[in-house]
């Protein structure tokens, strides 16, 4: 399994940008779907996670800002983000979580910048 994030930029804070994580094969075998962001000298960090029955959960920073859906016909998990603020500044990784033989498997993107200007 492999994932391929991007969309990641740079952007003027109260802006947009979406991101979107494609799977290399079927997201129907991921039980949960997350992006994860890592500012530098911050440790990685939930941002949104989706299940594979639709539910979905955020961090309080970013409830009602951004949006994470998927896309089960393009393998493809996306993150909208609006109303964009400095602090959204991070490198965004995409995690896919998968039962395999029993046993769960954990999946990560390459990783996209987000800058947001002041």
């Amino acid at each position: 399994v492999q994932l391929q994030a991007s969309g990641g930029g740079l952007v003027q804070a109260g802006g947009s940008l979406r991101l979107s994580c494609a799977a290399s094969g079927s997201i129907f075998s991921f039980y949960r779907t997350g992006w994860y962001r890592q500012a530098p000298g911050e440790q990685r960090e939930l941002v949104a996670e989706i299940t594979s029955s639709g539910s979905t959960n955020y961090r309080d920073s970013v409830k009602g800002r951004f949006t994470i859906a998927r896309d089960n016909a393009k393998n493809t998990v996306y993150l909208q983000m609006s109303s964009l603020k400095p602090e959204d500044t991070a490198v965004y990784y995409c995690n896919a979580n998968q039962f395999r033989s029993g046993s769960s498997f954990s999946y990560w993107g390459q990783g996209t910048q987000v800058t947001v200007s002041s």
